[in-house]
């Protein structure tokens, strides 16, 4: 079975589309990382080196260092489906952080988002 187009589109293509979503609605690039930080478990450094490198959206999620083991209190929809029903564990990966970044865009209190 073919791969989904998004498992292999970088990155790096799809970070500056997380930061504008949120910019435009007054929050910050610094935001976006801390919600990247939580979910995946890079910091500043590892995060970087994925961007220089150009990795895929497959890869990124692979070789997180650590995803967060509260990944699964992230519920709701996004593109039309329900972000605790999605069966492939990478597209699951991908839309828990497109739902943050959401939640991010719609003005949820960070604290919310990071399900603290």
């Amino acid at each position: 079975m073919k791969k989904p187009r998004i498992f292999t589109m970088t990155f790096e293509s799809v970070y500056p589309l997380y930061i504008q979503k949120a910019e435009k609605k007054g929050r910050t690039k610094a935001e976006v990382d801390e919600i990247i930080f939580w979910l995946t478990g890079y910091d500043q450094a590892g995060l970087q080196h994925q961007l220089d490198e150009k990795v895929d959206i497959e890869t990124f999620f692979n070789q997180s260092p650590k995803f967060n083991t509260n990944a699964s209190l992230i519920k709701g929809v996004i593109c039309g489906y329900r972000v605790e029903a999605i069966e492939d564990e990478l597209m699951q990966k991908i839309r828990y952080l497109d739902k943050l970044i959401d939640e991010l865009a719609k003005g949820k209190a960070m604290e919310k988002i990071l399900r603290k």
